[in-house]
């Protein structure tokens, strides 16, 4: 089987698994090559499969060792002697190249990954060093590189012998504890561009099945070595280990694997390594690449539901699901499983109010099913305050609204229409609960006192409506927000815990106050004499109703200076003190009110991030996406009029764009689906082609006359996009 296959491609290595899978006996130095038996395949024993404790590690991407927790440090067996550079190693491959006569290279290539101690001794920065420390892995990556990147241009012979030499290395029988030695040859191999072959896969997966199942403190080692590789080749290791799973998931060749039953632990080894490469990302900043990054899409086909029901019910057991690992589940695949509960608790409620009403024997009532709310336009507020107040049971039945006087069914644009006004009025300025600020286009809490909280309620309740109805809000608030409102994911019991309070840095407030963040900022790196040129205490100053107030950031902070040695400190306590403590009760409010309608086990498996995309949409525009889903009234897509918009909604800058796009639906931002979930309408206005072009937000539908050329079109649109008073929050 190993003579079959074209230049870089192997054949199948099946025929090793069983050998892998069980002890080896008698392996010889690297001088007498292992004689590797070959089973027959049914033989295969079924390995356990390996995840997490996933209610005591709920994101292994964020729950890392502590910095000063070690391995324990075994003494370094004593390495083979390799001399050759990388130079050497370039200038053999050039003469081979040349020569046709690769024996150097294959050589350095068999010996070299013929055992881990071999991959020491010629990838180890010096031999004598125990480089034992999580931010050293002691690896010359140029070599490695080097190395790796020449592999794929030998012969087949060549690349044959480094996978024979790794399943050596892996048929060693482990004693005891790995050494630093064995962590590093790990990282090595797990760089080996063969692995992006499907042809090697059985090897790969064992490989990775040894890497998973190290103990916490080696994995510590590998997340702080691994943020050290470059990106683009982090990258290419996260790529690949993504590859691995969706393939293993949907085969193309279902030939070329072993069968599912006989390697369920293959998916759960390469998710757990992935959770470690996802873990050394989330430690730089900035992160080496984007947490979408490791969405994995095939997942959007799978049974969702089950593996999501699977984490519910044996989160406490060793029974594998990827929501115990959330960050390799795309935003749109975790939408349909918080739509699905959402419906399923919908359902649930609405079943048991119409249980309770036959009970009672009393006729069933269709508006039973349903979270109903009446308002006055003229009291939108306090009558949307009252009405959730008071049906709070009902916050989970899907959602309709009716305007006192008015006839309208609502059959989704009353909905969106009241969602509209509601955030007009609400964040408006004058209303005083959220200030609007102007450098950051952000909106923040007002820190004012007040002896009601209701309102910001009602706001973390629209919020989750918004999210529970899958309706897009206009509303801009920070990422901090976003983070604050998973503070903690789950409400806690006990209302006496702290909720809506996480760790803010100077980032976060640069954010919402860019101009006083860098003020601070200053501050960190003034070279001069902070106490005596600045004059400050550890006491802030804020103007509430025309009146200074003044707070202590720590206690006796009014007597406490601020110097050189106790200015980060000071910094610290000043951004927690305006991101968490002087806006604690309004934001607790409204936590508690977006938490009352979003209560669920899904939002452990969102990023703050994600959260404000389900909110506000994402703010990636595709004009050429909404061009192909776009629906017509009265206008065919071959019309001229029709044409000429495209042509120009393509030409405008992004600016423009978004402007057009929050004319039309009340919202510059995309929803988690797509342009295809706006369900965009263009009708045609019979008016005069002198009026400008008209827009019902509530339906995300625009009315275009039928201008006579693309000039006219272009010049009305602009008007019309431009100085439109639509739902501006400022």
């Amino acid at each position: 089987g190993l003579e079959r296959g074209a230049k870089n491609q192997f054949s199948t290595f099946s025929n090793f698994i069983t050998t892998i899978n069980q002890k080896k006996e008698g392996i010889g130095n690297r001088n007498s090559p292992t004689q590797l038996v070959i089973p027959n395949i049914k033989n295969v024993r079924d390995l356990p499969p390996i995840c997490l404790d996933v209610r005591q590690k709920q994101r292994i991407s964020i729950d890392t060792l502590p910095q000063e927790l070690k391995a324990p440090i075994l003494p370094e067996p004593s390495l083979p002697i390799q001399t050759k550079t990388v130079k050497d190693f370039q200038d053999d491959v050039e003469k081979a190249k040349s020569s046709g006569d690769w024996k150097a290279v294959h050589d350095f290539y068999s010996t070299t990954f013929d055992s881990f101690l071999e991959i020491n001794a010629a990838f180890k920065k010096d031999t004598n060093p125990p480089f034992n420390t999580i931010e050293d892995s002691g690896i010359n990556a140029k070599f490695v590189n080097v190395v790796y990147d020449a592999l794929l241009n030998t012969p087949q012979d060549v690349q044959k012998s480094v996978l024979k030499g790794i399943i050596n290395g892996l048929l060693q029988e482990w004693k005891g504890p790995r050494t630093k030695d064995d962590l590093r040859a790990y990282c090595i191999l797990l760089q080996n561009p063969q692995f992006s072959n499907t042809s090697t896969y059985v090897i790969y997966a064992h490989l990775l099945r040894q890497i998973a199942a190290l103990t916490e403190a080696d994995h510590h080692f590998l997340v702080h070595w691994s943020k050290k590789i470059s990106q683009r080749r982090f990258k290419q290791l996260v790529d690949r280990l993504l590859q691995f799973i969706s393939l293993r998931l949907f085969p193309a060749k279902p030939e070329e694997f072993p069968p599912m039953v006989k390697c369920t632990w293959w998916i759960p080894s390469a998710t757990k390594v992935l959770a470690l490469f996802n873990a050394a990302n989330s430690l730089v900043s900035p992160p080496l690449i984007s947490y979408t990054d490791f969405y994995n899409s095939t997942l959007d086909h799978i049974d969702l539901m089950e593996e999501y029901h699977n984490w519910q019910c044996y989160g406490n057991s060793h029974r594998f699901s990827f929501c115990q690992y959330p960050f390799i589940i795309s935003i749109a695949a975790k939408k349909v499983i918080i739509q699905r509960d959402s419906e399923q608790q919908m359902i649930s409620i609405a079943r048991q109010s119409l249980v309770d009403k036959v009970s009672r024997r009393q006729k069933p009532d269709m508006n039973m099913l349903f979270l109903n709310v009446k308002v006055r336009r003229t009291h939108l507020v306090s009558d949307s305050l009252d009405e959730l107040a008071r049906k709070r049971a009902d916050l989970k039945k899907k959602l309709k609204v009716t305007f006192v006087g008015e006839a309208g069914l609502d059959m989704g644009g009353l909905t969106k229409e009241w969602f509209l006004l509601l955030i007009r009025q609400i964040f408006h300025p004058d209303y005083g609960m959220f200030a609007y600020h102007k450098d950051s286009h952000c909106h923040w809490f007002s820190s004012f006192k007040c002896d009601n909280y209701s309102e910001f309620r009602l706001v973390g309740a629209l919020m989750g409506l918004a999210v529970y109805n899958s309706i897009t809000l206009d509303i801009r608030f920070p990422p901090c927000c976003y983070k604050k409102l998973l503070s903690p994911p789950i409400v806690p019991c006990d209302h006496n815990t702290l909720v809506g309070i996480c760790d803010v840095t100077l980032g976060d407030l640069f954010q919402i106050m860019p101009e006083l963040a860098h003020g601070l900022s200053e501050l960190l790196s003034y070279e001069g004499n902070v106490e005596e040129d600045f004059y400050s205490t550890f006491q802030v100053f804020q103007e509430e109703f025309g009146v200074i107030k003044s707070y202590n950031l720590k206690p006796n902070g009014d007597k406490i200076p601020v110097t050189n040695q106790n200015r980060k400190e000071y910094v610290q306590l000043y951004v927690d003190f305006l991101l968490n403590k002087s806006i604690y009760k309004q934001f607790a409010a409204f936590y508690y009110g977006f938490h009352s309608v979003c209560a669920s086990y899904a939002l452990l498996l969102l990023r703050p991030e994600e959260v404000e995309i389900l909110v506000c949409g994402s703010p990636e525009l595709d004009m050429s996406a909404l061009q192909r889903s776009t629906q017509y009234e009265g206008y065919q897509k071959t019309d001229l009029t029709i044409r000429y918009f495209w042509d120009v909604v393509l030409g405008f800058s992004l600016d423009l764009q978004k402007k057009l796009l929050h004319f039309a639906t009340g919202s510059d931002r995309v929803p988690v689906g797509g342009m295809a979930d706006l369900n965009f309408k263009i009708s045609k206005s019979e008016t005069s082609t002198n009026w400008l072009p008209v827009a019902h937000t509530c339906f995300n539908q625009l009315c275009l006359p039928p201008y006579k050329n693309k000039k006219e079109l272009k010049q009305k649109l602009i008007i019309g996009i431009s100085n439109a008073e639509g739902f501006g929050l400022e």
